[in-house]
């Protein structure tokens, strides 16, 4: 392989994972803020930003308001924790 055709791999394989972080970092952006509003007026504020997040990444969406509203994603109303009950507030 060439210097040049090394350089221009490196090149377009650092340009590549700076594309993919980017789109990475704004979907978590986005579901930081969306489950921010979430938990705003939840008793455990640092569990409930843990678990929306979690169930954000996964199901790319968030209810609105601080409480209920589940069916507006059904990925999220439908996750369950080990002991049955819903695992996202």
């Amino acid at each position: 392989m060439t210097p040049l055709v090394a350089k221009f791999m490196l090149m377009a394989l650092v340009l590549l994972s700076s594309s993919i972080s980017q789109i990475t970092m704004s979907e978590s952006s986005i579901c930081d803020s969306k489950c921010e509003v979430r938990c705003s007026k939840a008793g455990m504020h640092d569990r409930c930003i843990k678990y929306c997040g979690i169930c954000c990444e996964e199901c790319q969406c968030v209810p609105s308001g601080t409480y209920g509203n589940k069916d507006e994603c059904p990925c999220y109303r439908d996750k369950k924790n080990s002991k049955g009950t819903s695992k996202c507030p």
